[in-house]
């Protein structure tokens, strides 16, 4: 092994993409001094997405005080690239799961702070505003960052307030008459990490909010909100959004981002690959190294693992996934470009067990395939 590609996205809530290139880089060297490797940390749109970008391009970090998920006090940051043209935006900065903790109250999350970091951004003169979704607390349909960018949420008594995931049916007009002027001047992209509807079966509550703390009943409660809040969109704003690929993407901020701001959603792992320059650093490489929290079905729609896959498969470079979890029914993602996927997780033990080993079971797992293929290579 000659030349080998780390391409990783975050594990999320443990591993950002850069820690895990630094240790997947440190055990290669150990067996294999003279491999080249290319680091090309990567994120899809959620957390690591900002890390991601300035790798990739250079740039700056801005640092700002915001609102986290629950409205607390909070210090952000967004990045700064193509010389300061350019804002990318990670929402998980201000509303990511990792932020909320050990509160799990997903009704009750919002994405405000998000909104704060793109005023600040647009106020800073940017002409581009890319904003990654993903690894969210949330399901308010972004009305959070609406709210604090300007947008209008009327309730029956004819009060302005900011609805949270739970209280969306009580929207009766939105009016967007006040949003930000300095918005007018800016190109918005949402960077999407999946494509999923924004109600429904596969939509951002069923699927996502049993991840972010919501039992059954609230689950249905929630897909129920996101329904009520597509109605008014439609009523009030004249745009149907609720079936656009990527509208529940980050408890339904893509559908929220179209509503409200007519934001082109894009699959995200394409922007940052893109950015990353990856065929032309691919050329020559014996093997790819991915990787991210959990594999499963949900990934095939367009998350970051299958996105390099895709990618490699062209250049016919075959492709290793190390993640924490494999999900059932995994066997469609062999045909996308992936020759092998391992858990990292050696012992059998609950997630907030399993995270304090993730360090050394991720290095423990890359000496074990590194061992096999040299021996292969012999």
């Amino acid at each position: 092994m000659k030349k080998i590609l780390l391409v990783p996205d975050s594990f999320k809530g443990v591993l950002s993409s850069l820690e895990i290139c630094t240790i997947m880089e440190e055990r290669i060297h150990a067996h294999c001094p003279d491999a080249q490797v290319i680091p090309i940390p990567v994120a899809d749109g959620g957390e690591g997405s900002v890390d991601a970008f300035l790798t990739a391009s250079g740039g700056e970090k801005v640092t700002l005080p915001a609102k986290g998920p629950y409205f607390e006090d909070i210090q952000s940051f967004y990045g700064l690239v193509d010389q300061g043209k350019t804002a990318v935006i990670e929402m998980a900065a201000c509303a990511g799961l990792p932020l909320a903790g050990t509160r799990r109250c997903v009704a009750e999350a919002t994405t405000y702070g998000v909104g704060l970091l793109i005023r600040d951004a647009a106020h800073r003169g940017c002409s581009k505003i890319i904003l990654g979704l993903g690894g969210s607390a949330t399901n308010d349909f972004g009305a959070g960052a609406a709210a604090a960018l300007g947008v209008r949420f009327i309730d029956q008594a004819g009060d302005a307030f900011i609805p949270t995931g739970g209280t969306l049916s009580k929207i009766a007009c939105i009016d967007l008459r006040s949003v930000d002027a300095a918005l007018k001047a800016v190109e918005l992209v949402t960077m999407c990490d999946i494509d999923n509807p924004l109600y429904g079966e596969t939509g951002a509550a069923l699927v996502f909010a049993p991840q972010k703390g919501a039992g059954p009943a609230m689950a249905r409660f929630l897909d129920g909100q996101l329904r009520s809040v597509a109605e008014r969109v439609r009523r009030d704003l004249g745009r149907d959004v609720a079936h656009i690929p990527g509208a529940g993407a980050a408890g339904g901020m893509g559908g929220g981002m179209a509503a409200f701001f007519g934001s082109r959603l894009e699959r995200g792992i394409e922007t940052v690959l893109d950015t990353a320059h990856f065929e032309p650093r691919a050329i020559g490489a014996d093997l790819v190294f991915t990787g991210e929290g959990r594999l499963d079905t949900q990934s095939l729609r367009g998350k970051a693992v299958i996105g390099v896959a895709r990618r490699a498969k062209k250049l016919g470079i075959p492709v290793i996934a190390l993640v924490g979890d494999i999900g059932e029914a995994i066997e469609a993602v062999y045909d996308q470009g992936l020759w092998g996927v391992f858990s990292i997780n050696r012992v059998s033990l609950p997630f907030e067990q399993n995270r304090l080993r993730s360090r050394s079971d991720l290095a423990l797992t890359m000496d074990n395939l590194l061992r096999f293929l040299k021996r292969i290579e012999q």
